[in-house]
């Protein structure tokens, strides 16, 4: 519990920075967005009134301040008007009173990633729609990549064939090399478009499809197929060759040649000390891949029109439309704490010297 506590102390401090930079990165870029709101045509008093309803018209510091307070879960806001200090609809304002002191009161609610520039939606319901699916398929993606990546690299670590390594090999580098978007053109054309007879998928399509008979959605997961296996190409290259290069090197250890003369199996010389001890630089390579799938499936999403993260990230840079990105860019941040925080937990159970 100390160990998780001082790394989520550091995780904070990590988001804060992130907060931080991403906040002046979008206070400098061009554009009004209560223009952007209004059209072309609008008046300068509505443009006016716009700006002050969402607090552009103060100080950057001040906007800076309000921001923090906005995604803090504890708050502050003035007694007679908790909306005063942050930029809330007080339809959907949800908070726990805490504490009062004079004319503020200090409150206990959810981070408020305010409210979409062009659909006036909050962004926290654009990113819990969107986020599930890219969740679903970089979790598929990298659980493909690691079963087939772990069964490719024993296979060839324990096998001494060097045919079979040297087309793991080139395998592997062109896996790493091969950009995702050109593969994702590559594959939806090809099992989607040449051979959609065969295969029976489609070149777009996300997790939820309409009924053409107006009998609503239905779950389509063929539809996560073709994605997954885009995404899941490049961790399972690098998956493969750190198994086969990791394995080979722990089985030349004194331990494995000890647990062999004690009489163990080989079966169980490989999986009770050689493979747990080999798949430290396995977890640190999968979950970081896992992480950039959830940040860095931009493209493969758009492709195949898979409804998540990344479509959201393309809309929101067409129209400008910075709380979303914002909010898009803060969920990924923490998504990769929370990763490398169990990645750490994951060390110390495959590896007890960890622990020392």
């Amino acid at each position: 519990m100390k160990f998780l506590a001082k790394r989520l102390w550091y995780g904070i401090w990590v988001l804060f920075g992130v907060i931080t930079v991403v906040f002046v990165l979008f206070a400098v870029l061009p554009g009004d967005p209560a223009r952007m709101m209004l059209g072309q045509r609008a008046d300068i008093s509505s443009v006016e009134a716009i700006q002050h309803e969402l607090g552009l018209d103060r100080p950057l510091h001040q906007q800076y301040i309000h921001y923090l307070n906005d995604l803090s879960p504890l708050s502050l806001h003035r007694h007679d008007h908790p909306q005063s200090l942050i930029y809330l609809d007080p339809a959907t304002y949800r908070f726990v009173p805490l504490m009062t002191a004079g004319e503020f009161r200090l409150v206990l609610k959810q981070p408020y990633l305010r409210r979409s520039y062009q659909s006036n939606r909050p962004v926290s319901a654009i990113l819990g729609e969107a986020f599930p699916n890219t969740l679903l398929l970089a979790l598929v993606s990298i659980v493909f990549a690691m079963l087939v990546g772990l069964t490719m690299g024993i296979v060839v670590a324990l096998r001494n064939n060097p045919l079979l390594s040297r087309a793991t090999l080139a395998f592997s580098v062109m896996g790493m090399s091969l950009p995702s978007f050109f593969a994702a053109i590559i594959i939806a054309w090809v099992f989607a478009f040449l051979l959609a007879d065969i295969t029976g998928l489609n070149m777009t399509g996300s997790l939820w499809e309409v009924d053409d008979f107006g009998r609503g959605e239905t779950l389509a997961w063929r539809n996560i197929i073709l994605p997954a296996i885009t995404l899941g190409i490049r961790p399972l290259a690098i998956v493969t060759e750190l198994t086969r290069s990791s394995l080979r090197e722990v089985m030349a250890r004194d331990y494995i040649r000890t647990a062999r003369a004690k009489g163990l199996s080989e079966f169980r010389v490989i999986t009770r000390h050689a493979l747990k001890n080999a798949l430290n630089p396995v977890i640190t390579a999968a979950s970081g891949w896992f992480a950039s799938l959830l940040a860095g499936a931009v493209f493969v999403e758009y492709v195949f029109d898979w409804k998540g993260i990344g479509v959201v990230i393309v809309e929101a840079l067409e129209h400008y439309d910075f709380p979303v990105l914002m909010g898009a860019v803060l969920l990924i941040s923490v998504m990769l704490v929370l990763v490398n925080i169990l990645v750490d937990v994951a060390y110390a159970w495959l590896d007890p010297r960890v622990r020392l």
